[in-house]
């Protein structure tokens, strides 16, 4: 009964952990390449083209969410044609096919970097 009072401290804790380690190392590594006398510069490179953030935030969400609308469809199809259990079709077709969605994120994401 008590456990859904500790979940919300440990979800904030989590994300304020992985935002203190990404924070704390890269000052880290900033203070070595400072140290050795380094240009700082590498991290602010404007030589090279990078896709922007929402071009590849929007065709991943996309991609995802076609992948789990394609998923319930044929699980839907599965499910009262060939007889699949329900608890079993909708579940596992739901979560194949976002997958395929988010690996072509991946992969349109990459083809996407490599034209910019």
């Amino acid at each position: 009964m008590g456990s859904e009072i500790v979940i919300m401290p440990i979800i904030f804790g989590v994300l304020f952990g992985i935002f203190y380690l990404f924070i704390s190392s890269r000052h880290k590594e900033r203070l070595a390449l400072i140290e050795k006398g380094a240009d700082a510069s590498i991290f602010y490179s404007k030589d090279r083209k990078v896709t922007p953030m929402w071009k590849v935030i929007i065709i991943n969400l996309a991609l995802l969410l076609m992948g789990i609308g394609i998923g319930i469809f044929i699980a839907a199809m599965l499910h009262y044609n060939l007889g699949v259990d329900e608890d079993v079709a909708y579940p596992g077709t739901i979560f194949l096919m976002a997958g395929i969605g988010l690996f072509l994120g991946f992969y349109f994401t990459k083809k996407l970097n490599n034209d910019a």
